[in-house]
């Protein structure tokens, strides 16, 4: 059956995973889609069926998958259900889920739902911070993981050449950050300096 909308994928031990979902269709479904990155033959699908958010990216956190389930404003979106319902969950390596799962902060949600999106792109960085992207703004957004609580805490914005989307940072320099210009089509790589320390 074909594909209808990949998103953010990473690679972890010898396979491309990529999330993917029925955006803009509704009720929301999602998958995690797996090819062979010797052949890039297609090995493997992880399907959620109907989903409480379209899978949009995932990180690899301490030995478990962390997934993020977006809510849209406008196209994609369900009825009551707003960018504010976005949400992370992790999972194990079969993708069952711990029973863990964390909140954005509901200003950064608020910022990137202007124009209806939510948080399309993230990574997990230096510092163990998890860095993410709106949907067409060229800043990253830094988030700590919090020590007791439900939600995530926002560091720092920082800007960068790629206009939103996927990003992730190089295994080979973890320094270096990658993403995507959509008006030119271009892959952009920047060097990370350090994040401000005080909060948006």
């Amino acid at each position: 059956e074909p594909l209808t909308h990949l998103n953010a994928g990473l690679v972890h031990d010898g396979k491309l995973y990529c999330a993917h979902s029925n955006f803009p269709g509704v009720p929301m479904t999602s998958s995690v889609e797996m090819w062979d990155l010797s052949t890039m033959r297609h090995v493997g699908s992880h399907s959620f069926g109907r989903t409480d958010g379209s899978l949009t990216w995932f990180v690899r956190r301490e030995g478990k998958w962390v997934a993020c389930f977006v809510h849209y404003a406008r196209r994609g979106g369900e009825p009551g259900r707003g960018p504010e319902w976005t949400r992370l969950e992790e999972f194990d390596d079969d993708w069952r889920p711990t029973g863990r799962g964390w909140a954005f902060p509901p200003a950064l949600l608020h910022k990137l739902a202007t124009r209806g999106f939510s948080v399309s792109g993230g990574a997990l960085g230096p510092g163990g911070f998890l860095f993410v992207t709106g949907h067409d703004d060229p800043e990253l957004h830094v988030l700590e993981f919090p020590s007791s609580g439900p939600a995530l805490h926002w560091r720092a914005t920082i800007p960068m050449a790629p206009e939103g989307q996927a990003v992730i940072f190089d295994p080979a320099d973890p320094q270096v950050l990658w993403g995507l210009v959509r008006r030119t089509r271009e892959i952009v790589a920047g060097r990370l300096h350090a994040p401000p320390a005080a909060a948006p």
